[in-house]
């Protein structure tokens, strides 16, 4: 089985790459990923909303919506894992702050995890477990939070 290499084109591409980008924000000329997550904060703020089912419904649509999408400007960009691709950081900022509830300290603790390293170790290639370790610190400090400890 041969794998396509047909690029979109017109204003398929222009979606896809905004798409791909977080609305731009890979484009930034610093830190791409980390300005990218951005755009994960005022998702997090509408997702924490949601009843939890339709979050985890919703979040496992915009992951499978980021293979196809970083898939489809990876093409477009004739690399694979190109640096204005960073829907891949709003989806793992997403499982960092999953079923907690919106502050902006746990926002920016969530930013924190997600995209600064040595909190956690693991595997480069390895987002989705970076992201569920994340998470698990973000429920730890949030438990000392409401125990008084923080």
């Amino acid at each position: 089985m041969t794998r396509s290499t047909a690029q979109p084109g017109g204003p398929f591409r222009f979606l896809v790459l905004a798409l791909a980008s977080n609305g731009g924000l890979g484009y930034a000329p610093f830190a791409p990923g980390t300005v990218g997550t951005l755009a994960g904060i005022p998702c997090f703020f509408l997702m924490a909303r949601l009843p939890w089912p339709l979050a985890m419904l919703t979040l496992i649509a915009l992951l499978v919506l980021s293979f196809w999408v970083s898939d489809l400007a990876g093409r477009i960009y004739a690399v694979a894992d190109d640096g204005r691709i960073v829907i891949d950081e709003l989806v793992g900022y997403l499982v960092t702050v999953a079923l907690l509830p919106f502050s902006w300290q746990t926002a920016l603790l969530g930013m924190l995890n997600s995209c600064a390293s040595g909190v956690t170790v693991v595997n480069i290639d390895n987002g989705f477990g970076a992201a569920f370790a994340a998470n698990r610190i973000n429920k730890a400090g949030t438990r000392l939070k409401e125990q008084g400890c923080g």
